[in-house]
């Protein structure tokens, strides 16, 4: 596991190499399993065992990722309670653009598959 570990750090250093390089406004962390996707694509298999079995584990303990935040809301409860109208309207205009953002998506997405299989088709 300790060699799938090395594999994914590995990547999301390469990532947060290509942002600073490029000096883009998305996360290292993102580039790199890009990068690993790529490179899985490319190598037309799945993911090696070790990088499966890290994998896994981390998303086996994915939850203690999500204490901090925890901590912070029941930290700040007096202050989420006095602006709740900001938070709500913040959280529902997120959930409404990315759900607009979705159905665009696969819209543009269905249309390309249509066009793809009449293509095929004709």
């Amino acid at each position: 596991m300790l060699i799938g570990l090395l594999v994914l750090v590995t990547c999301q250093l390469c990532g947060e190499a290509v942002v600073a390089a490029l000096d883009v406004p998305v996360p290292g962390a993102v580039v790199g399993m890009l990068l690993l996707l790529a490179v899985l694509v490319l190598r037309g298999r799945a993911a090696p065992e070790p990088v499966a079995r890290a994998g896994d584990t981390l998303l086996g303990n994915l939850g203690l990722l999500f204490v901090p935040a925890g901590v912070g809301v029941v930290q700040y409860g007096g202050l989420l309670a006095a602006q709740w109208r900001p938070v709500l309207g913040g959280l529902v205009g997120a959930w409404a653009a990315g759900l607009v953002v979705t159905g665009g998506v696969v819209q543009g997405l269905l249309s390309l598959q249509r066009r793809r299989s009449a293509r095929t088709s004709a």
